[in-house]
């Protein structure tokens, strides 16, 4: 059930990182889903350092750390498919 929930939590916060990253997103559902799932560990772990990730209640402070790192990856991590994706298709067109 901790796949499922990761999973979940990740496709979440990829799609709402991707409303709110100004302009057209690229990248796949199944990568940005991915880039959710990074930017909750790595909000997790930002939480944690900051002496919040575990608090009486709802969490805000750690997801908010989850969502900016979700929008941070998933901004990096789309500029990165579309240089690869871009860098594949030019190959097909010269050779």
């Amino acid at each position: 059930m901790g796949w499922l929930w990761a999973i979940i939590v990740g496709f979440v916060l990829g799609l709402i990182a991707k409303a709110i990253i100004p302009g057209k997103q690229h990248s796949p559902l199944w990568l940005t889903t991915i880039f959710g799932m990074l930017g909750a560990i790595v909000g997790n772990a930002v939480a944690r350092a900051a002496g919040v990730d575990a608090t009486s209640g709802i969490d805000w402070w750690r997801h908010l750390f989850q969502l900016v790192a979700a929008i941070i990856i998933v901004g990096v991590g789309d500029m990165v498919y579309m240089a690869v994706r871009g860098n594949k298709k030019q190959r097909r067109h010269t050779a």
